[in-house]
């Protein structure tokens, strides 16, 4: 198992679900979502997919493809040592129209000692298989793992640059309890970054996803009490994207200001009006940092910006 899984306490449960009651679940979601079913996927997640006993993920799939028609694909998440021609053709043939690989680092030493049981090299060749068959590639990086560091987690993110894939999540590693990781950090081993270099670190992985137009479909994990229950350290957030946004927005304001001889010369500052949340901060923190700076100013909206632009006159 590698470092930091401890997939129970993470998800909260313990158990695998019965064919039955995938259908069971997919019956009810179809049911309570209407038309709203062609705008969502079925999705196999909490575990690598492809790895699990063969006749129970057939049986998985068996249920799935019953509901097929009615959603907009089959999302799932796996290895990347566990892809290969012979399981891409049976996907395929299942409808499975996304599979996300859990890269976590393009470092072979980090991977090794985290005991990943993968190699970079492995991510490379999963990707291009995956790709081949038409089917849309995900990958996901754990930021701040066991012997990684901003340079390491950056060469990650640039890499998946260069395997484009269609989408990406990223997850600031967390010590969930009961795992070699929360031993490596109570014995002073390992020293997790703290809330704020990850923030730091995340803000730049969104600008650089966005301007490579790779789609971020999850920045943090999902909050459960089990999760906060059962983990050390203080890298976990509620709300991280939403930190992780607002830090943007503020390196983008420090950075365009520069340009300016004295903060008195800027009188507003334009961002797309839906933007508008992730610029304040949250509880207007951004403001009152740069006000504090001696900028003082309103905001003003134009919808042709893209999410994370910013531009002051």
């Amino acid at each position: 198992m590698c470092s930091f899984c401890n997939q129970n306490k993470i998800t909260g449960q313990a158990y695998q679900p019965t064919p039955f009651e995938v259908e069971r679940i997919l019956d009810k979601a179809a049911s309570d979502l209407g038309e709203r079913t062609k705008n969502a996927e079925i999705a196999f997640f909490g575990g690598s997919f492809t790895a699990i006993d063969r006749t129970y993920m057939l049986s998985l799939l068996d249920a799935a493809k019953k509901f097929r028609d009615k959603f907009c694909g089959i999302r799932i998440s796996t290895r990347p040592d566990y892809i290969d021609k012979e399981i891409l053709d049976i996907l395929k043939s299942y409808g499975v129209t996304s599979i996300e690989l859990g890269a976590q680092s393009m470092s072979d030493d980090v991977l090794l000692a985290n005991d990943r049981g993968h190699s970079a090299e492995d991510v490379f060749k999963s990707s291009q298989l995956i790709k081949s068959y038409g089917i849309s590639l995900g990958l996901q990086m754990m930021t701040g793992l066991y012997k990684s560091d901003i340079q390491k987690d950056l060469y990650t993110a640039e890499t998946f640059v260069k395997i484009n894939p269609d989408t990406v999540r990223i997850y600031p590693t967390v010590i969930m309890k009961d795992t070699k990781l929360a031993e490596l950090y109570l014995n002073g081993e390992y020293i997790p970054y703290c809330l704020e270099k990850s923030v730091n670190l995340c803000s730049k992985l969104i600008e650089l996803f966005e301007k490579n137009n790779i789609k971020i479909i999850r920045l943090g994990l999902h909050y459960s009490d089990s999760l906060v229950n059962n983990s050390y350290g203080d890298n976990y957030h509620p709300a991280f994207k939403e930190l992780c946004e607002n830090k943007l927005f503020y390196d983008k304001f420090i950075e365009k200001a520069n340009e300016f001889s004295n903060p008195n010369e800027i009188k507003e500052v334009i961002v797309n009006s839906k933007s508008l949340s992730k610029f304040l901060g949250q509880r207007k923190s951004n403001v009152k940092k740069l006000n504090e700076l001696g900028y003082n100013f309103s905001v003003c909206f134009d919808d042709t910006l893209q999410k994370y632009e910013l531009y002051l006159k």
